[in-house]
């Protein structure tokens, strides 16, 4: 088993999250290129964490809460709260513009913020597509008992349910709380996997690894997870992408020309805006020369 320990990124306003993709010993997960765990942290009155318009391409955020709410509007006129157990989609295609803030009702108030975001890299025949957004409630993909544990689809199929998030390619995204000594067998569900623990360490086939650290599994069995103390471990996975992908900045593509283009149309405002939101985060000074 790779284990990935995650490196820690200021975001700015107090918040930090532990970067696990891309790692120096693994770029992707299946088709996820990025993961960010932030949290968990109190967010004060005085804190400003909120996260100004900015631009994406080729690529699908996902968004998933422990703790906490998020505001996310977008180019394409979404605006949805995100709430604990829910998953927001945005699919940016050719290009799309999101910011992510606190909701109104929180700004006031002491409140928790627990999460993770990451990215899916798009097949290269749709990295140009539409944009779209979409949204499934903690209702739909409500958890359920299996063996010693309970299971959230978030995305994709796993013990005979179906997330009603639509993928552009196969794709695995569970969320599973495991019971203190109640061991749980862990099948092979996708081509590539790769195991979380969010709260304490676990145990993989005997074999430990630690809180925060992703465990990249061999995929020629089904894995042994057992814990000390009940604890959540997200997984995470699917169909390898069907060649590299190249990041820059909020940028993802098959095409490094693509990436150039795309941080040239964000600096000259030729992408869309969000409505309401006339800030935006400016196109970075320090960018690699692709």
């Amino acid at each position: 088993m790779l284990k990935l320990p995650g490196h820690e990124k200021d975001l700015g306003g107090g918040l930090r999250v532990s970067r696990l993709l891309p790692s120096f010993g693994r770029r992707t997960i299946g088709p996820f290129v990025f993961m960010d765990h932030f949290g968990p942290l109190i967010v004060a009155p005085q804190m400003n964490i909120d996260v100004r318009p900015h631009p994406h391409i080729g690529l699908a955020t996902v968004t998933y809460l422990f703790d906490g709410a998020i505001m996310h509007r977008d180019s394409l006129g979404s605006a949805q709260r995100i709430a604990p157990g829910a998953i927001n989609w945005m699919s940016a295609g050719g290009g799309i513009v999101h910011s992510e803030r606190t909701p109104e009702d929180l700004r006031a108030v002491s409140h928790a913020l627990h999460g993770l975001q990451l990215w899916v890299g798009l097949p290269q025949a749709l990295e140009e597509s539409a944009p779209r957004f979409t949204h499934a409630s903690a209702e739909e993909l409500a958890a359920f008992p299996m063996e010693s544990a309970e299971i959230r689809v978030l995305v994709g199929e796993a013990f005979g349910h179906a997330s009603p998030v639509e993928a552009a390619s196969p794709t695995l995204f569970l969320s599973l709380r495991l019971r203190a000594r109640k061991p749980f067998r862990l099948p092979v569900l996708a081509a590539e996997m790769a195991v979380y623990p969010v709260e304490h360490d676990i145990r993989v086939e005997g074999t430990a690894l630690g809180v925060h650290t992703l465990g990249v599994l061999p995929n020629t069995q089904g894995h042994r997870l057992d814990c000390a103390e009940d604890c959540t471990v997200v997984v995470i996975g699917g169909a390898p992408l069907e060649g590299p992908r190249f990041l820059l900045w909020n940028f993802v593509s098959s095409s490094k020309a693509r990436l150039r283009q795309a941080a040239e149309d964000w600096q000259e405002q030729r992408m869309p805006t969000v409505a309401g939101d006339p800030e935006r985060i400016p196109l970075p000074r320090n960018l690699p020369i692709l």
